[in-house]
């Protein structure tokens, strides 16, 4: 069996990401990062779905990129904007980077566990104006990371990036993670993190239209948004 390296963020995208993984045989790492976020629900719920999932080990990597703040997802002293489903513009919560820390850290995981598939959740259909959801962007990270390891640049074992719903609309992605059996009561969207999704911010706003879009409904605490 193959081993995987699979991004969890305890988001809709990354779940569904796990359980495709799943689907086509893999065995699961699932890795999760406190990295100084304003909340820890999503990393709670990353706990639960990997152990839902029966993943094979689930680490959780702690990175303070809050030290020079740059987003308001990890800087306390600004603010989550009031979301737009709709921008174009790059939003408040963009994290500087967030998704090229994540993705080198995991292909020094992978290649630790001698893993040579990183999947990760990213779309740049419907997504925040966030410029690493690209695919141009996984294509660079993942040159870059077989220049950079033994395993890709010396043993000729090519790590590969999956992002299999980089062209997928999110609605696309909750039909199929509906199939594959993701329990969407699990996982956690908002931005702010208080007791109860705010029903506000771009996150919120983006889960509550693909859920509408895809037909299915959200039995999470997010069910009285739509």
């Amino acid at each position: 069996m193959e081993k995987a390296v699979v991004l969890l963020s305890g988001g809709l995208d990354s779940s569904t990401a796990l359980y495709l993984a799943k689907s086509e045989g893999y065995e699961l790492h699932a890795i999760s990062f406190d990295y100084g976020q304003r909340h820890s629900k999503e990393l709670e719920c990353a706990k639960a779905i990997a152990q839902a999932a029966g993943v094979k080990s689930h680490k959780v990597v702690s990175l303070n990129l809050g030290e020079w703040g740059g987003s308001s997802l990890t800087d306390m002293s600004m603010t989550v904007e009031d979301g737009d489903a709709d921008r174009t513009d790059i939003p408040m919560t963009y994290v500087p980077a967030r998704n090229m820390v994540f993705l080198s850290v995991a292909a020094s995981m992978a290649e630790a566990i001698g893993a040579q598939h990183i999947f990760i959740g990213v779309s740049e259909v419907d997504y925040s104006g966030y410029v690493d959801c690209r695919q141009v962007f996984i294509d660079a990270m993942e040159k870059a990371i077989n220049l950079g390891t033994v395993m890709g640049a010396e043993q000729g074992k090519k790590i590969t990036i999956h992002a299999p719903f980089v062209n997928m609309t999110k609605a696309e992605e909750i039909k199929l993670g509906n199939k594959l059996g993701v329990d969407f009561s699990l996982t956690w969207s908002c931005y702010r993190g208080g007791e109860k999704p705010c029903g506000t911010c771009d996150s919120c706003l983006l889960r509550a239209r693909a859920f509408k879009e895809a037909g299915v409904t959200d039995t999470s605490i997010y069910r009285p948004l739509l």
